[in-house]
């Protein structure tokens, strides 16, 4: 999982982490809650979805034109979180 701008200040300063697990970007997502909870819940809401402001990629595509958080994702897939930044 690639880590953009500030996101890794909440995975302990790591830009890219190993997650063991497959199937689908929830499932993923999961497991990365169980060791950086607040990496987590900068990626999701309350409710458990994708936070609006919150971007997701899957080996290069948009998770939310796939399949949201039911996207696939197999073995050794690149998954890369990126905020969206604001600013004027």
């Amino acid at each position: 999982m690639l880590l953009p701008g500030p996101l890794p200040g909440e995975a302990g300063g790591a830009s890219r982490l190993t997650v063991t697990a497959t199937g689908t970007l929830r499932t993923v997502l999961d497991e990365l809650a169980g060791s950086w909870p607040r990496l987590a819940r900068r990626i999701r809401d309350e409710r458990g979805d994708l936070r609006r402001y919150v971007n997701v990629y899957v080996d290069g595509e948009d998770c939310r034109h796939v399949g949201g958080l039911d996207t696939p994702v197999g073995y050794g897939a690149e998954v890369q979180v990126l905020p969206s930044v604001a600013g004027g």
